[in-house]
């Protein structure tokens, strides 16, 4: 567990803007001290460090809010399209350098304005941004969400990781087994009552991400036992075609 102050000192941020974030509901602490002060364990600076990443690709703080919320946010997902846009931004870096030394070179107008055009990487945030963008869903999950406290969110995310984790316990069963279809009735019928409208479609989407290997199947694998998240796709795509 880092302090306030330590978390400035590593990342270079000041205090200042780690308490702005707790304060929009875009990075809250861990915990607070009896004093009051702000603490953050390895999850949080892992939070922050997609915001830090987004920040350098210029996307405004609300689109960051939005995106890390959206219920089907995928941190592997989001580094893969990081990865995409400083890329591109390398490259419009470098092309502006060679424009610059040519400049230098015929010492007045170079009439070349090509390195300027910055097309591609707008386009490309554009896309990334439209990926995470507010379905009917997004706007439900956002409805729901608005009131809840940081504890009520919480625990409804533990309790829905407790669902999903269950699958662990019943994979040595087969994945169309009445007992296991249930607890995949039951995993939609949670998401529906606290999330958003979870039809079959959206249903089996999750289940494909939640065995994709990134960091839904990580997370998943360490409640429930190895195997949890791949057995929880293959139940909820019997289900889905049933």
């Amino acid at each position: 567990m880092m302090t306030v102050h330590e978390v400035s000192k590593l990342t270079g941020m000041s205090i200042r803007t780690l308490q702005y974030y707790d304060k929009i509901g875009l990075l809250h602490p861990t915990t607070y001290t009896e004093s009051g002060y702000r603490q953050y364990d390895d999850s949080a600076l892992e939070q922050l460090q997609q915001i830090l990443l987004f920040r350098e690709l210029e996307f405004p703080l609300k689109d960051i809010k939005r995106i890390m919320e959206s219920p089907d946010f995928d941190r592997s997902k989001a580094i893969e399209q990081q990865i995409e846009l400083l890329t591109l931004k390398k490259e419009h870096i470098e092309n502006l350098i060679t424009f610059a030394r040519g400049v230098k070179l015929v010492g007045g107008i170079y009439m070349d304005f090509t390195a300027f055009d910055t097309k591609k990487i707008d386009e490309y945030a554009k896309q990334a941004k439209e990926s995470w963008d507010a379905t009917s869903e997004y706007k439900e999950f956002k409805e729901k969400n608005n009131n809840r406290t940081m504890s009520e969110v919480n625990a409804l995310g533990h309790q829905l990781m407790e669902i999903v984790a269950e699958f662990g316990k019943l994979k040595e069963k087969q994945a169309n087994d009445p007992i296991v279809q249930t607890q995949v009735k039951k995993l939609q019928d949670f998401i529906t009552e606290h999330y958003y409208h979870c039809t079959d479609e959206l249903l089996s989407f999750l289940g494909m991400m939640y065995a994709a290997g990134g960091e839904f199947t990580i997370n998943i694998n360490k409640a429930g036992g190895e195997g949890a998240a791949e057995f929880a796709n293959m139940a909820i795509q019997k289900y889905c075609k049933k």
